[in-house]
């Protein structure tokens, strides 16, 4: 059976460069006609609004961004941001590739908000006492990106780290040992793999083998690091998938059923109503849209 078309998807495009940093504005002339309806990349975008106010929709939840707010979709998530001309702030467009280029990779897994910014789309309110020094990284971010000198790649990602272990500072700061560390490295390598092969495998015990732990110990760990076991991610990953496909392409619940791997529709009907709370058809007749309120500085 054929794949129902979703929404867009956008492939990552500057040049050699698996990064790109500009202004909002910049961002909002190369995208005007992008923006205005929802939309997915290949890629990690994370957006800091510096001043004003935006909304941003992602996986049928609504938030409300304020002034001074990071936040982050991460690669294939629906989202659409509706702007505002009298935005300020910065946008970065990266690969996963980026991070892996050579020995001075950034570690994102060591701190747990941080990994949850870049895995599960929170928003982080920056810190006014550290905000001038954050901006005055990502101001030389744009002039080197800009410029044309060689070895530029080098001081982007250096200046890129920088930023990113500032913006660690605004967060909750407890000490983790390196014990707390594996676990959240063992967690991203979980989603990973969840986000690759959620429609085939729906087991614990399946992931269990490919990270070379029990299903057991892999189930206390993501919860410890995310308060649900990896079971219950499981699941939610495939009824996320059904949704998108429900509400963002015409697709109907026996094609949907198909391409997440139930043998036959009923099955796929008493697994979304179980686990998404909600019987297909009347989420495709159109369901709630939860609305969030986001860090804003007065």
């Amino acid at each position: 059976m054929k794949q129902a078309q979703i929404i867009p998807l956008l492939k990552f495009q500057s040049g050699a460069l698996p990064f790109k940093v500009q202004t909002i504005k910049n961002f909002a002339e190369e995208q005007d006609d992008i923006n205005e309806v929802a939309h997915r990349h290949d890629y990690y975008e994370m957006i800091w609004l510096i001043n004003g106010q935006g909304t941003l929709h992602a996986d049928m939840q609504e938030y409300t961004i304020g002034s001074n707010t990071i936040f982050c979709s991460k690669p294939n998530q629906p989202h659409q941001f509706q702007m505002q001309p009298e935005m300020d702030g910065f946008v970065f467009s990266f690969t996963d590739f980026f991070f892996k280029m050579d020995e001075y990779d950034f570690d994102w897994t060591i701190n747990t908000s941080l990994f949850q910014l870049f895995t599960e789309g929170r928003t982080i309110g920056v810190v006014y006492e550290i905000e001038e020094d954050m901006k005055e990284i990502v101001l030389k971010m744009v002039k080197e990106y800009e410029s044309r000198y060689s070895n530029k790649m080098e001081l982007l990602k250096r200046y890129f780290k920088i930023f990113l272990i500032y913006l660690t500072r605004t967060l909750d700061e407890n000490f983790q040992s390196t014990e707390q560390s594996r676990e959240t490295e063992l967690v991203k390598n979980f989603m990973e793999l969840l986000d690759k092969n959620f429609k085939e495998k729906k087991m614990v015990a399946e992931y269990a083998v490919q990270l070379f732990v029990t299903p057991n110990y892999l189930n206390r760990i993501v919860k410890k690091i995310t308060g649900f076991s990896a079971g219950y991610h499981i699941r939610q990953r495939v009824v996320l998938e059904a949704k998108r496909m429900g509400r963002y392409s015409n697709a109907g619940m026996k094609e949907i059923a198909y391409d997440l791997g139930f043998l036959d529709s009923a099955h796929f009907s008493r697994f979304f109503k179980t686990f998404g709370g909600i019987n297909f058809s009347e989420f495709k007749r159109g369901g709630v849209v939860v609305r969030f309120e986001s860090f804003n500085r007065a």
